[in-house]
């Protein structure tokens, strides 16, 4: 069974395009550091209040310090975030 991270967050339209350059340079860093780590980013599609949600994926090699790691790459993020883990369920044995 694998783990993945989810990390969930809004941010204001305005901000869109400084804050996915800003996600996707500390993915990058987190990646290259953390070898077997996979990252994506994902954007809800409908705007609410002026403001949109996006969310960090995280999988591959994924350890439990992943969340401190990123805890402390992510200061300069929109906050709160919300952070959840979940694992995977295996595909049972084709007969």
């Amino acid at each position: 069974m694998a783990r993945r991270l989810y990390v969930y967050y809004r941010v204001a339209e305005a901000d869109l395009g400084r804050t996915v350059v800003a996600v996707r340079s500390m993915q990058q860093a987190l990646v290259a550091a953390n070898p077997g780590l996979q990252a994506g980013l994902l954007r809800r599609p409908e705007l609410r209040d002026g403001q949109l949600t996006l969310m960090e994926t995280y999988a591959g090699a994924v350890a439990p310090a992943l969340a401190g790691l990123l805890a402390d790459a992510a200061a300069a993020l929109p906050q709160p975030r919300h952070a959840e883990w979940f694992d995977t369920l295996d595909e049972p044995e084709p007969r």
